[in-house]
């Protein structure tokens, strides 16, 4: 029993520094695609939303009251300036005119007998053969008729004028719109809006920054973290409702120095050229700004941020090859990354794939088997300030 006793104290004496000499196995790394910061000055890119307008609208009204004879032009077509819109009956005002040359006539007749008669008056008058008032009532009757001939032609200037407005034309070039009076109606003062004509090339867009967007701005330029481009010479693009990018760029020419209270923004207007009307007044569409830059800035993608009870953090892989959490101030996104104010600077690897397996102090490997790791990173390395990390780098 004493040497039965011995030996079950023995054996397990024996399994428990097995037990003791065993060791957990060792948690394979996990594996992920990093990037390696490059600070460098990059291009910024702001996006509003904005509205076209036309850059002359002109409402085509008739001047003179009459009936509406003809409309000429083809409604919603492109009009030339000077073509002819609208006609109004002009015998009314062709018989108006007639009567007034008549009536400047009459009046020439008359000074050419007043002239006559003071030319008659002066030499009897200088010899005493005529009196004083007789010189004078020849001088006021010469006066009167010259006086009464201007009239005249005033009023036949006048007539001329009326004549010429019952032929409605359109100063501007530009899409016209329908006609709100139809032909045969009589137009007057209170009805005489007969059309408009938008000029579309070229075309106004117009949208607005925010009080905010003013006040982050100005910080962030006086805080050297964002360059402006000379005299302010932005460059405007517009991205239509289907996705496609407009063609032709433009440039910011109007900003309003008055706050709007009740929308709470300022107004901004680009001015683009607008060839073959492809942009009309009223739609909407997203406007780019571009022309900014940051100088030495910090990008990486949006995935890579992350948000906790503390704020941003990202992932970063240390010497060791072991992930460790990194707090960082996040700035604003530009495209597909996010500027980092804070908490990275150049040579830091950060991870961009791979992070909900992570943890604190985890061994990782960083590699580059997904077939768009390269394609992310030759294509940030211009527009993000970030490079591919080398997966053959040592940790």
């Amino acid at each position: 029993m004493r040497w039965l006793l011995i030996a079950g104290i023995g054996m397990v004496l024996v399994l428990g520094c097995a037990k003791e000499e065993a060791k957990p196995e060792a948690r394979p790394p996990v594996e992920v695609v990093a990037i390696k910061v490059a600070p460098r000055d990059t291009p910024v890119t702001f996006e509003y939303v904005g509205q076209t307008q036309s850059s002359h609208q002109v409402q085509i009204v008739a001047r003179v009251s009459g009936f509406l004879e003809k409309r000429v032009y083809t409604e919603g077509s492109l009009v030339k300036a000077g073509a002819v819109m609208f006609l109004q009956d002009p015998k009314p005002f062709q018989a108006t005119l007639n009567a007034y040359k008549g009536a400047l006539a009459e009046q020439q007749a008359r000074l050419q007998v007043a002239n006559d008669n003071l030319a008659q008056v002066k030499p009897l008058a200088a010899l005493n053969a005529l009196s004083q008032k007789e010189l004078d009532d020849a001088t006021g009757q010469q006066q009167a008729a010259a006086a009464a001939v201007e009239t005249a032609k005033a009023n036949v200037e006048q007539a001329q004028l009326n004549l010429g407005y019952t032929t409605i034309t359109t100063p501007v070039t530009g899409l016209s719109s329908f006609a709100r009076i139809q032909e045969g109606q009589y137009l007057s003062g209170q009805s005489s809006l007969l059309t408009t004509v938008d000029q579309v090339d070229p075309i106004w867009v117009n949208f607005t920054l925010s009080e905010n967007d003013m006040l982050s701005l100005r910080t962030e330029q006086a805080a050297g973290r964002l360059t402006l481009p000379k005299a302010d010479s932005f460059v405007v693009e517009v991205v239509l409702a289907d996705g496609s990018v407009f063609p032709n760029k433009g440039r910011i020419t109007f900003t309003n120095a008055e706050y709007n209270q009740q929308t709470g923004t300022f107004l901004v207007r680009a001015t683009l050229p607008n060839p073959g009307s492809v942009l009309r007044p009223g739609q909407f569409v997203r406007v780019r700004v571009s022309g900014a830059s940051r100088p030495n800035a910090i990008l990486v993608p949006q995935q890579a941020v992350l948000q906790g009870a503390q704020g941003h953090f990202v992932f970063v892989v240390d010497k060791d090859a072991k992930a460790q959490m990194r707090a960082v101030e996040a700035g604003s996104w530009n495209g597909g990354g996010w500027f980092i104010n804070k908490g990275l600077s150049a040579g830091d690897t950060v991870v961009t794939d791979g992070i909900m397996r992570l943890a604190p102090d985890a061994p990782v490997k960083v590699v580059d088997s997904l077939a768009n790791a390269q394609v992310k990173g030759s294509a940030s390395d211009a527009k993000s300030g970030v490079a591919p990390a080398d997966p053959s780098a040592k940790r």
